[in-house]
């Protein structure tokens, strides 16, 4: 077969291997769902026609990205794949949805040729337009695909790509979406009437129609989609059940019974027996694949969990002992060193460089900064789509966006075995004047559920500098934490900086700063110079200073100096009970260490405004407080 030639109708053998293709496709579909008795038929039905098409005449040639957005249409998904003879028909109809398969019931990254695993609805097209950003800046001509439903247009982050699309003129993205009108629970209307069409409209995106059903239709909008100069929305309309002689009479009717209800076995004989492929068609699909598929997918890679990247991490910056700055600057400057490096290191801001000190990177290396404008959801999805693409992005923006509004980005991320490094500056009390919307005392135990993402707090600028480099050399989600005001850089006992040219860092090392005997206090960013100065104010008590830069993992230092003291004392510019406070003693909980005393100090509730020394007194984590907590355990 020779194939369809972009902007030219299909011919006869075309159509036919499209529906010979299709008909495999929906027998696939309606088996799985009936085998699994769980899953999504409806929506699956409606989109099969326009990834047929797609597939077999674009992304089996040039391998180019799809992803698909509303990844509860798995089984649409895996129909194509096996149809492409990407991955066994067999094994995936009877093991969809099955205990230890991977064919799971949203598309995973785990199945050979999904180029991104999703499920919450808007992320996908996040990670799209990353990669189509992507392959803009490599200077390939290459597409990227998405493909969403039409009730998928009312999450706002859906809004936020939009825009995003736009202003970086990716004009190499083109979405599909599955105009069938239902949602989950009632019609598209009945849910909630919102204008699909206009919505693309008003970002000025290029919207092509087609009836999704009709092979000529949606070959002549892919073929109108290719040389536009704006991204591209093909409204496909659809029918949810198109196919099935059980389902389809319900979706005319706009009704969603099958968008999440698997029939039963009696129910769809009749569309099996109908659905079934003839020799004939058995045989025009294999001469296809054999003859006129030429991409063929390799198994997604997992890295290991903080192996070392192939990247030149520079020469740390050491900030002498008389000087004054915040952690921030010292990131934004070792990022600009790092990107200067490494061209595959980019920065990726919400409206915030200033703030968060990306602006570095912004002024001397602007093709490697990615303004993402007021849309953090959108920023760490399409960080995690650059992170799949061989970029190594930091996305910031303040602590507490980053970790309560983008959690559902950044846990979907740790899932696909992303390797995005979120770096969130104005944590804490730290921030000060800006009240507690903007205080994160919290952000850290965010993280802590995420098996994939690792969570850092850095003692002062030298160290942050060395985490700065050692997080974009180890691959996996990182997320750095820091405050907003300066303080002094930790020095030695004969005042040179303690993390000095010398120091190497890893993950999960805690530092002794200052040897003591009779207690330990184990603190955490700015509030280890709060315990340095208690230290100093406590005449006649040997106290032990240790720095530790994770809440997910201890190292023998600092067991070694609490099971010498006995007497335990955390500080930190964070809620205890899901910070330093609470991971330390479940910790010494779950090892067996028995202690004589355990006192946490942390922010306990919400703060109003005022400065950050002001705030650290109120709040009960300042230097004075410290020695408050040491004098009582020790008397």
């Amino acid at each position: 077969m020779n194939l369809p030639i972009i902007g030219q109708p299909l011919e006869t053998e075309h159509i036919d291997l499209l529906k010979a293709f299709t008909k495999g496709a929906r027998h696939s579909i309606l088996q799985m769902v009936t085998n699994a008795q769980s899953g999504h038929p409806g929506g699956s039905l409606s989109t099969i026609d326009y990834f047929s098409t797609l597939y077999a005449f674009l992304i089996g040639q040039t391998g180019e990205k799809v992803v698909v957005s509303n990844g509860h249409i798995s089984p649409c998904v895996y129909a194509t794949l096996a149809e492409m003879g990407y991955i066994p028909k067999d094994e995936v109809v009877q093991n969809f949805r099955k205990a230890g398969s991977i064919y799971e019931g949203h598309i995973t990254r785990h199945v050979k040729g999904i180029d991104y695993g999703t499920g919450p609805l808007g992320i996908g097209v996040s990670v799209a337009s990353a990669f189509a950003l992507g392959a803009k800046k490599k200077g390939k001509n290459e597409k990227a695909y998405f493909v969403m439903g039409d009730g998928e247009a009312q999450e706002g982050q859906v809004h936020e790509m939009i825009h995003f699309a736009k202003h970086h003129n990716l004009k190499n993205l083109i979405g599909f979406m599955d105009y069938n009108k239902v949602q989950l629970t009632a019609s598209l209307k009945d849910t909630l009437d919102i204008d699909v069409i206009k919505t693309f409209e008003a970002g000025h995106w290029k919207v092509i129609e087609c009836d999704g059903h009709d092979f000529q239709d949606i070959w002549r909008a892919l073929s109108e989609a290719q040389n536009s100069e704006s991204p591209v929305i093909i409204i496909g309309h659809t029918i949810m059940g198109q196919g099935s002689n059980f389902m389809q009479a319900a979706g005319e009717a706009n009704n969603p019974e099958w968008h999440g209800k698997a029939p039963k076995p009696e129910d769809i004989a009749e569309d099996l027996a109908t659905l079934t492929l003839t020799s004939e068609e058995e045989l025009t699909l294999e001469n296809f694949r054999t003859a006129n598929i030429s991409f063929k997918p390799e198994s997604n890679k997992y890295p290991e969990l903080l192996s070392e990247l192939n990247i030149n991490t520079g020469t740390p910056i050491t900030y002498t002992s008389e000087t004054l700055t915040d952690c921030r600057t010292a990131y934004g400057k070792a990022l600009l060193d790092l990107a200067k490096n490494n061209k595959e290191v980019v920065a990726l801001t919400a409206d915030l460089k200033g703030s968060v000190m990306t602006k570095f990177v912004s002024e001397e290396l602007p093709e490697q900064y990615i303004e993402c404008g007021i849309a953090e959801q959108h920023m760490i999805s399409a960080a995690g789509g650059m992170s799949l693409d061989n970029f190594i992005p930091f996305a910031s923006t303040f602590g507490a966006f980053i970790s309560s509004r983008a959690k559902d980005q950044a846990r979907v991320n740790d899932i696909n075995y992303c390797n995005v490094k979120m770096v969130a500056t104005h944590c804490g009390l730290s921030v000060g004047e800006d009240g507690p919307t903007h205080q994160a005392i919290d952000d850290m135990g965010s993280f802590l559920g995420l098996f994939n993402t690792h969570v850092i707090e850095p003692a002062d600028p030298n160290q942050t500098d060395h985490i700065i480099r050692y997080i974009a050399s180890h691959f996996g989600n990182f997320y750095v934490r820091m405050g907003r005001h300066k303080f002094p850089v930790i020095t030695k006992e004969d005042g040179t900086p303690f993390y000095n040219a010398n120091y190497k860092y890893e993950y999960g090392k805690c530092d002794l700063i200052r040897e003591g005997s009779d207690i330990t206090i184990a603190a955490s960013g700015a509030a280890i110079t709060e315990a340095l100065k208690a230290r100093d104010m406590l005449e006649g008590i040997s106290v032990e200073v240790i720095a530790v830069s994770s809440i997910k993992k201890f190292d023998q230092t600092l067991i070694n100096s609490i099971s010498k003291t006995k007497k335990v004392i955390t500080v930190e510019d964070h809620n205890p009970v899901s910070g330093l406070g609470g991971q330390l003693a479940a910790h010494l909980t779950e090892s067996g260490l028995n202690v004589d005393f355990f006192e946490t100090i942390g922010v306990r509730e919400y703060q109003l405004s005022g400065t950050q020394p002001e705030l650290y007194k109120i709040a009960g984590i300042d230097a004075e407080a410290i020695t408050e907590v040491a004098k009582k355990i020790t008397q």
